[in-house]
């Protein structure tokens, strides 16, 4: 490479000569060669692409639209957080310098004290558990801490859409499974409980280069909460196969309707080849805090610890000991009608029975979701009303229509293919999600544009 490229910058300067020409020639080099380096890493290939960037900013390039795509609450967070947050920042001064590197020891133990009397294990502070830079660092850490060249990993759709890419990163091959709605009775509104796993396609995903399952429950974007038969045929399935659990559980504490969220590591065996993870961000309304958790055995968490101590080392000292404090809270409350955990779902299940009642009205179908931010809504008979919306020949619909909604009914919302493989999108482009963990006034705006939207409807 270094020849050829010596032989075209003489070429270019040939003219030069005499005329001071060696700057020329070392400055053409020079360029000619960084030109022609590849950049980028092969493992971001094909993964640079973030709905997320383009569907905010065109959103924000329209006037006065009311965004229900992002999933953050618009609203405080719970006082007791505010003040544990302001203790922090303004107490100890030594809170403002390094904690220990795998989580500040008051967090650590409240989190190994509170979630060991969930999953039924004696959990220990130094070896069962690691604070990352939000849930998300966590699964980060996870796949580059267990994910090898050529490993499968199963993901379950939707699925949360940094699975895919953070397991391609980690040079392992994603294996897709797919969730199904139940038939159900016309007219009557679907669930999140109806879509379902076969056990027969399950069974075939395993092989014997599956390395590990990602199990989302309660799922984003569906909103599933999955059933204690259905992660028994799961945890059966990863014994049988010697295969890892790496187990999304940031929504966990917003669950509605009565259903119960189960954690996989309670169920017998599965402590030992379980990572569980956790958020403050969603278990306090405070995602800008960016504190996450990972709960497992030893022989496991120990690969995480070393990505750890060589990637971000530290969280954030502040953040972590404002949510130990909340938990130290909530501990005292849990199970209490004073309880976070029991007061917010109550308020929160009342934002989504407003939202699912007002999509309704301009003809959307939701999907009851039983737990989550989200609700997923199926857009069928736009669909079929006006299928050849404005895009790109093989853009999904959802995203086409997402689009038309931002510029012409002044609402945002996030397609679903977005959180399925490219293979599948077609099965799953006519629904679109919406956060539903928004600020009254948000939904009040929300309710003003799907009025006008009605109204355009009427003959």
């Amino acid at each position: 490479m270094f020849r050829n490229a010596t032989a075209i910058c003489l070429h270019l300067v040939g003219p030069l000569r005499g005329k001071k020409s060696g700057a020329s020639l070392t400055r053409c080099l020079h360029q000619t060669l960084t030109m022609a380096k590849r950049l980028q890493a092969r493992r971001l290939d094909g993964i640079d692409h973030n709905p997320w960037v383009e569907f905010v900013k065109l959103a924000s390039e329209e006037a006065d639209v009311v965004n229900l795509g992002q999933g953050f609450p618009d609203f405080s967070p719970p006082e007791f957080a505010v003040e544990a947050f302001q203790h922090a920042v303004s107490g100890d001064f030594m809170l403002n310098q390094y904690t220990k590197a795998f989580g500040y020891p008051p967090l650590t133990k409240i989190l190994a004290s509170f979630f060991g009397k969930l999953l039924g294990q004696e959990i220990d502070p130094l070896k069962n558990v690691l604070v990352t830079v939000g849930a998300y660092g966590a699964l980060f850490t996870a796949f580059q801490a267990l994910v090898d060249e050529g490993d499968e990993v199963i993901i379950v759709e939707p699925f949360f859409d940094c699975y895919e890419p953070m397991t391609l990163m980690a040079g392992g091959r994603p294996v897709f499974v797919s969730l199904k709605p139940s038939p159900i009775q016309k007219g009557e509104p679907d669930s999140s409980s109806n879509w379902q796993l076969d056990p027969t396609e399950l069974a075939s995903k395993f092989t014997s280069r599956t390395k590990a399952f990602i199990l989302n429950t309660p799922n984003n974007p569906l909103g599933k909460v999955f059933s204690r038969e259905e992660l028994e045929l799961v945890a059966s399935l990863c014994q049988q196969h010697d295969v890892v659990c790496i187990t999304d559980e940031v929504y966990q504490w917003l669950v509605f309707d009565g259903f119960q969220h189960i954690s996989i590591a309670s169920l017998p065996g599965m402590w030992e080849r379980t990572l569980t993870i956790g958020s403050a961000g969603k278990t306090f309304s405070v995602t800008g805090w960016k504190v996450g958790w990972v709960l497992g055995p030893d022989r496991l968490m120990k690969h995480l610890r070393t990505v750890h101590q060589n990637s971000i080392y530290h969280c954030a000292t502040q953040c972590q000991a404002a949510v130990a404090q909340s938990f130290e809270r909530e501990q005292l409350h849990f199970g209490q009608p004073s309880s976070y955990f029991v007061q917010f779902p109550q308020y929160i299940q009342r934002c989504r029975d407003h939202m699912i009642q007002s999509l309704q009205s301009v003809g959307l179908r939701p999907v009851i979701p039983q737990a989550s931010y989200f609700l997923i809504t199926d857009i069928s008979d736009f669909k079929n009303k006006m299928p050849d919306l404005p895009g790109a020949a093989d853009e999904p619909y959802d995203r086409r229509f997402v689009k038309w909604m931002i510029k012409n009914k002044g609402l945002m919302a996030i397609p679903v293919s977005t959180f399925v493989s490219v293979p599948h999108q077609k099965f799953f482009d006519h629904y679109i999600r919406f956060c539903f963990v928004k600020d009254e006034s948000t939904l009040r705006a929300m309710d003003q544009k799907l009025k006008k939207w009605k109204a355009e409807l009427m003959p």
